[in-house]
């Protein structure tokens, strides 16, 4: 058997590689149009910081490795540019030398990634501008930077690449302006979330435009559409990626309603002889069902394995994904999993939303604080997505959420989760079981909570509303939610007798442990409609703060 692969980077050589060990008879071809293969793209963001020292620590394997280790034969620098399913056919061309030859196939693997995409900004062609996605676009941008020494820079968009490039430059000490189109920071996730982000750029010195778009690029400035002149002699343009699909639609392969190639779970297409994984393929989420995209390294090669199991007979199936993610921003680690608010409400979950500010230590270690934002599903309970931004143990915490998410467990299991305790890792209830506890009490046990935006909604609207700060009075003299009453904890059982027992009550302290208690005393002593503010005074502080600036 014959096995052709198109695409040599994470998801390609994952499938070569599975494909070999499953059958050592088959012939296995690779053809890659980049000169790299097998390199960690993820990886490019702290090489440009110098974080990473050595380019080739990021493309460690090369071509003699594969067919030394793999007896498989990759060509780099070979584009395939015709494919014809019904002869199994391919047409590559040899980008050195133009030469463009056929090839034939028993088997084909399409791995063929994602490509960068940019808006229809005037400029774009200039040597100052780059996006950043392959490897050649790595060493372009190092090139440039160390020959023409930038003085300023700016970078259009503001996901994961864009937010990691501006980490990279900042370390390097150019001036960095982030604009983005949309209202926020780190579009993917909620906004109540993304507020902590702007606000950590912020304080590094960072100019953050949201709101804004680039209409042109000139040799030194962005120029945006309210007529602000932002200094850039370096530009990048992160505003997104799509799935590279063209060599398969033009073959005939069908094509899912994300825009990538649909696959089965053993990630065969629809011609019975051709298999795609990787960022060219759709996914589905594995708590929904429903079709997703999600461009990852991990997903491109758990499904390049897949694939080449697949290929040669094997039971490996795909389970899913859940788009769980991390990145670092200075201090910041910054996670995700499961469904954003947005995305459940727009997918019709009633939500429920809890924001838990938490150590991730005991209060007598060293360690940082998280704040965790979780989202479940008022019918069933059952917990739907998870963010998470932090100083200090956010990846364990969303590995474990997501792991709870995998198998489809309800809030009220998160509090009974057996996790492993010690003060130099973490507290005696960790952060995920006060997930638990809250979401568990505000759906099952009468302990409701609202949200900064609920709150300001409902304050809008004229409600007559007890807000109740249960802080000390210095704390409530530093700062406070707008009309509320200062009365301490130790002093509401007897100063909630004055107050109007039918009336919205809302109480708060710092980050929501002792407004959870205020707000059992007033349920005990007959409040009809006593909520506790999620996430307290702190967040409803970086969630104000941030609407003033926008």
């Amino acid at each position: 058997m014959r096995i052709a692969v198109i695409g040599a980077v994470a998801a390609g050589t994952s499938a070569a590689a599975k494909a070999r060990r499953n059958d050592e008879k088959a012939e296995i071809v690779v053809y890659e149009k980049d000169r790299h293969i097998s390199y960690s793209g993820c990886g490019m963001p702290y090489y440009l910081s110098g974080e990473v020292e050595k380019a080739e620590a990021l493309f460690p394997r090369d071509a003699a490795f594969f067919r030394e280790k793999y007896n498989v034969g990759i060509f780099t620098e070979h584009q395939v540019t015709g494919l014809e399913p019904k002869g199994k056919t391919l047409a590559v061309t040899n980008l050195k030398t133009g030469q463009v030859f056929m090839d034939h196939y028993d088997k084909l693997i399409i791995a063929t990634g994602a490509y960068a995409v940019a808006p229809p900004i005037k400029g774009l062609e200039q040597g100052h501008v780059f996006t950043l996605r392959a490897m050649g676009d790595m060493l372009a941008i190092n090139a440039f930077i160390q020959a023409k020494k930038p003085k300023s820079a700016a970078i259009i968009g503001s996901g994961f690449i864009g937010l990691e490039m501006a980490e990279s430059l900042h370390k390097l000490n150019i001036p960095i302006a982030i604009i983005e189109k949309l209202p926020q920071v780190m579009p993917m996730m909620d906004n109540d979330m993304a507020v902590h982000i702007q606000r950590r750029l912020e304080e590094e010195g960072i100019a953050v435009y949201t709101g804004a778009t680039a209409q042109e690029i000139t040799a030194n400035q962005v120029l945006l559409d309210d007529g602000q002149q932002i200094p850039a002699d370096f530009v990048l343009v992160s505003t997104g990626v799509k799935p590279n699909v063209s060599l398969a639609k033009e073959a005939g392969l069908d094509i899912g309603e994300t825009g990538a190639i649909r696959v089965g779970t053993d990630m065969r297409t629809s011609d019975p002889d051709i298999y795609a994984c990787g960022d060219c393929i759709e996914m589905f989420s594995s708590l929904t069902g429903k079709p997703v995209w999600y461009p990852l390294g991990t997903t491109a090669n758990k499904t390049g394995r897949i694939a080449g199991d697949a290929v040669t007979g094997g039971s490996l199936r795909f389970h899913g994904v859940l788009g769980t993610s991390i990145m670092r921003l200075f201090d910041l680690s910054i996670a995700q999993t499961g469904l954003t608010q947005r995305e459940a409400q727009e997918m019709g979950f009633r939500v429920s939303v809890s924001h838990i500010a938490k150590s991730a230590r005991t209060s007598y270690m060293p360690g940082g604080k998280m704040t965790i934002k979780a989202v479940a599903d008022k019918e069933t309970g059952q917990l739907l997505g998870a963010q998470i931004v932090g100083t200090d143990g956010v990846d364990k915490r969303i590995d474990v959420l997501a792991t709870t998410l995998s198998y489809r467990a309800k809030v009220e299991d998160l509090e009974h989760l057996d996790l492993a305790y010690a003060p130099p890792f973490s507290t005696t209830r960790d952060p995920v079981h006060y997930v638990g506890m809250v979401m568990d009490g505000a759906l099952n046990r009468g302990r409701e909570l609202i949200t900064a935006e609920e709150l300001d909604s409902a304050m809008e609207k004229g409600e007559k509303i007890n807000i109740i700060d249960t802080r000390k009075p210095e704390s409530y003299t530093k700062s406070h939610v707008e009309d509320a009453a200062s009365i301490p904890h130790e002093k509401l059982r007897d100063a909630c007798q004055a107050l109007e027992k039918d009336r919205l009550t809302v109480t708060y302290c710092n980050s929501g442990t002792t407004g959870n208690a205020a707000q059992n005393i007033l349920i005990a002593s007959g409040f009809k409609r006593a909520y506790n503010l999620s996430g307290g005074e702190s967040q409803y502080r970086a969630v104000r703060e941030a609407g003033k600036q926008a």
